[in-house]
């Protein structure tokens, strides 16, 4: 994966062979990407990088995090239980996602369209950073860390490949991450382990 974010913008994640050609997703919704990516900015958001995608955070909080795709680009909240959509756009992004927490975006023209709502959750979402609000845990999913559960929904092929996953491999990779106290190291994992997901092993398998 990449680790300079302006690499994102120019050339893609670096997480798959399209990287840095006219294949890549990320080049080919160019256009609507930076205009995203500057309306996070004009909101006031610190732009960072995880999983190779930008991610913008404020008051310590991630709150949103940007991913493109084939058919589609689009904008991800975290902790988007906590927000409203008054204008009901938000969707759920895949089987692992609880509530719906992102905005889908088919066309680049979309992205300034959308505009004012946009910054209008981007602001709302800051609110509940500043606040220190956090949406009430739920059972549904009780084991699976907060980071597993982001990098599966901006990562299809690895979700699709944990899916499949014995019930016993699935558990080996809780209960590792589950291990580790900080944040940034159970992001760090789940990259690590990226590879043996996708082969269909276990956490201590070779």
């Amino acid at each position: 994966m990449i680790t300079d974010i302006a690499d994102y913008f120019s050339r893609g994640c670096g997480r798959c062979a399209r990287f840095d050609t006219p294949a890549c997703s990320v080049q080919a919704w160019a256009p609507g990407l930076a205009t995203l990516r500057d309306l996070c900015m004009g909101a006031g958001l610190t732009e960072t990088l995880k999983w190779g995608h930008p991610c913008y955070v404020h008051a310590g909080r991630n709150i949103a995090i940007i991913g493109a795709f084939r058919d589609n680009f689009r904008l991800s909240f975290f902790n988007a239980a906590l927000l409203r959509d008054p204008d009901g756009i938000l969707e759920k992004q895949g089987p692992y996602t609880q509530h719906a927490d992102m905005i889908r975006f088919t066309a680049d023209a979309q992205v300034s369209a959308r505009g004012d709502v946009i910054r209008a959750y981007l602001k709302e979402a800051m609110g509940y950073a500043e606040a220190g609000l956090r949406p009430a845990k739920t059972s549904s999913i009780p084991d699976y860390p907060a980071e597993l559960l982001d990098a599966l929904d901006m990562d299809p092929e690895l979700a699709e490949a944990f899916a499949a996953l014995t019930p016993g491999r699935q558990k080996s990779y809780l209960i590792n991450l589950s291990s580790a106290k900080q944040s940034q190291t159970r992001i760090s994992r789940i990259a690590k382990f990226r590879d043996k997901i996708i082969a269909g092993k276990g956490a201590q398998e070779r």
